[in-house]
């Protein structure tokens, strides 16, 4: 039986101005919970607060592909019931998946 590959999705965020605390803390209490209770693995979080920039590495290694609990996370009252959603304190997102180079 072969390992599940780890995949990782690497999140950078422009964060509205003025917004960053406000963003960190929804992140932080709300986010990150829900992502753990789900399986996935948040590897770092860091910010510039110079330029308005959040990052983040979330990871999963389950039984599911990342679309399919990806789905189940945003289905998910935990993620339903943000309140506020984080995407309010956004001006602009990118996603990457990212896989290790040794394929596991």
């Amino acid at each position: 039986m072969s390992a599940v590959p780890v995949t990782s999705q690497l999140r950078v965020y422009s964060v509205l101005p003025g917004q960053m605390d406000a963003f960190v803390r929804v992140f932080r209490e709300q986010v990150v919970p829900a992502r753990l209770a789900l399986g996935y693995r948040i590897d770092g979080a860091w910010r510039d607060d110079d330029e308005g920039v959040f990052a983040w590495v979330v990871s999963y290694d389950g039984p599911d592909s990342w679309e399919e609990r990806e789905a189940v996370y945003y289905a998910s009252p935990e993620r339903a019931g943000m309140d506020p959603q984080p995407g309010v304190f956004l001006r602009a997102k990118e996603t990457r998946l990212m896989r290790p180079l040794d394929g596991g």
